[in-house]
């Protein structure tokens, strides 16, 4: 399975995609060797007997023992949920995708929360949140703004921080995560794919340049630079000059 295209497809068909199958093809990218299928069947089994929120969170936090990797929170492995099930270790955003969906087939229902550098799982209608990197703590409104400034929040603290967010706004998320950690390791071929799925959800000029760039360092420069020549025509000139002359600089490296 090409899980760049499987993806690709997923978030382009129209429906609002399945959260669990869009982050299982996140981790299938990075290691094509996932079975999806198998971790979707490993999530209905930790939902068999959950009948209410603490019994969620006590198999969740308590039995499995689903905690935050402060040691090594930049791991890709962090991201991916097969890893996450299997280390018991992850980063706010995908031990939230754990809980939700873990939540969603026992019959709970739970939101995704993108709350400025720390996500958080909403519970509807109620005003209180979890904190899944934090053993599934419950806050409220004020104690998720504490957190927030205790990660440096600074500032007013905007009510619509604690908005919930779609699936696509948490699968991109996922994908900004793996892009810091695959450029900050320079590992241009992963960077390549988080890249290709992020602007399938719609990305930026940015991504465009650094999925050039990426391509570039695995020496394929003629594909950089027709990446870079195909940008929609309705840029700014000035915007498409400069991409006409990082082209050129990809397409120097082949004399």
């Amino acid at each position: 399975m090409d899980a760049v295209a499987e993806f690709t497809r997923l978030v382009r068909s129209g429906e609002p995609p399945p959260l669990d199958r869009g982050a299982l093809l996140i981790a299938a990218a990075a290691e094509p060797d996932t079975d999806v299928e198998r971790w979707l069947r490993a999530l209905d089994g930790l939902a068999d007997g959950i009948d209410s929120l603490p019994a969620l969170r006590r198999r969740l936090f308590v039995d499995i023992g689903l905690t935050g990797n402060r040691a090594d929170y930049t791991d890709p492995r962090n991201s991916f949920l097969p890893h996450v099930l299997g280390r018991g270790l992850g980063i706010p955003i995908s031990l939230a995708v754990v809980t939700i969906e873990v939540g969603r087939r026992a019959g709970i229902a739970l939101e995704g929360v993108g709350m400025p550098g720390h996500f958080l799982v909403g519970i509807p209608g109620t005003g209180r949140y979890l904190d899944a990197f934090d053993g599934g703590t419950e806050l409220d409104a004020a104690g998720a703004e504490e957190r927030w400034r205790a990660l440096g929040g600074q500032g007013p603290f905007q009510v619509g921080y604690l908005d919930p967010v779609p699936t696509t706004a948490i699968l991109a998320r996922m994908l900004e995560n793996l892009r810091v950690s695959y450029r900050t390791r320079r590992r241009p071929a992963d960077l390549e794919r988080v890249l290709r799925m992020r602007l399938a959800l719609g990305g930026e000029l940015d991504h465009i340049v650094e999925l050039a760039d990426a391509l570039g360092e695995q020496a394929r420069w003629p594909e950089a630079a027709a990446l870079l020549r195909a940008t929609p025509p309705d840029f700014p000139p000035e915007q498409r000059y400069a991409l006409e002359l990082r082209a050129k600089s990809m397409l120097a490296n082949l004399n």
